[in-house]
């Protein structure tokens, strides 16, 4: 298979996560024989000092072309008083935008030997695996510019949402839930918001076109609760842009670290765009010891959505999971009598995992 992926490194720690990826991704083309071509371009505040604006045409242009995007971080204290037009996020929403990536997803799911770094009661989390369907292209980041009135003293920001908007991601949460558990919690707050009343109008229609498909309606404050208290007993949450920004971020706290979550934002064509949920981290950039495991498992995620590639997908995440199981682990997940690397022996020990293993099984094949 023959693919093009273009890279997006942004600023921070991206750019040394993002060259994790990479090596993961040719020791994966190696042994299955797949054919990655990568390209990189900037975004952020990389691309503002370079090109001054956080998204160049040249990016946009290359994301098109290509068959799936990986992205590493955006933003840092050095852009902070930009004004709003030349803030590294606006290259993270505008490349959203520009490629209609509606449907932000994020698998939640612990790792058994590092629930202890999680400041919930292991009793709590122990099980949870959620996968969290969020819009993204609607919504309060989206609607009518923000503005100022009565001489500055009065900010307005509006709320809109189309039927089509609301229609696809909905079918995106039931086709989750479907290859899963069966179980759907749409989030919203329909007590109060007009679009969250069309969002549960919405829902209540598409739940008979999938009939294993169970459904619960659960109140955004009640949502973010029951994450905490009781987080197993949620399969598939889908909700919009807003609430879901606030609730993923939220549950990364069942894993311990932002460092283990990795995210995809989708096409309806398949296309994506891959990062890890963690930010840019200036403090510790250029330091070695930055967590790569969510942007590996970003491209996990690549492997899976984008090229259909479940096998190779399936591998990356054995690796990381065998990685740890033998103690290795980063600074930021603190493990008792682990054995720490940095960012570098990491990547290494990934990839010499994935040639092993996969060696290994071609071994075997020959005798059966």
């Amino acid at each position: 298979m023959k693919k093009r992926i273009v890279l997006l490194p942004g600023d921070g720690i991206g750019k040394e996560v993002i060259g994790s990826a990479k090596d993961v991704l040719r020791a994966i083309a190696e042994e299955f024989n797949h054919n990655f071509h990568f390209e990189t371009h900037e975004i952020g505040g990389a691309a503002i000092d370079l090109y001054g604006t956080p998204l160049p045409e040249t990016t946009i242009d290359a994301c098109k072309q290509a068959d799936a995007v990986l992205l590493g971080a955006v933003g840092g204290p050095k852009w902070d008083h930009n004004p709003s037009h030349l803030r590294p996020e606006r290259g993270l929403l505008g490349i959203r935008k520009a490629l209609d990536l509606y449907a932000n997803v994020r698998p939640i799911k612990g790792f058994k030997n590092l629930l202890h770094t999680s400041p919930l009661k292991e009793e709590v989390i122990v099980g949870s695996d959620l996968l969290i369907v969020r819009e993204l292209t609607g919504g309060l980041y989206f609607g009518t510019p923000s503005e100022r009135r009565e001489n500055g003293n009065v900010a307005v920001d509006t709320l809109s949402y189309s039927r089509k908007e609301i229609e696809r991601i909905v079918d995106k949460g039931f086709q989750a839930a479907q290859g899963r558990r069966g179980h759907l919690t749409s989030v919203d707050k329909a007590n109060v918001l007009e679009s969250s009343k069309l969002w549960r109008e919405i829902v209540e229609e598409k739940k008979a076109q999938y009939p294993d498909v169970t459904v619960e309606h659960v109140l955004v404050d009640a949502a973010a609760m029951k994450l905490i208290t009781n987080p197993t007993q949620f399969d598939v949450i889908v909700t919009e842009n807003m609430f879901g920004d606030i609730l993923s971020d939220e549950a990364s706290v069942l894993t311990g670290s932002l460092g283990m979550l990795p995210s995809a934002s989708l096409r309806e064509d398949g296309l994506g765009l891959y990062e890890p949920v963690h930010g840019s981290a200036p403090d510790i950039a250029g330091k070695g010891v930055a967590n790569p495991v969510a942007m590996i498992l970003s491209a996990a995620l690549m492997l899976r959505y984008s090229f259909q590639l479940d096998d190779e997908a399936k591998l990356l995440e054995e690796a990381v999971q065998s990685v740890l199981d033998a103690g290795f682990h980063t600074a930021d997940l603190h493990v008792p009598d682990g054995r720490p690397v940095g960012t570098v022996e990491m990547t290494r020990l990934i990839v010499d995992y994935i040639k092993s293993q996969n060696a290994s099984k071609c071994i075997m094949s020959c005798y059966i």
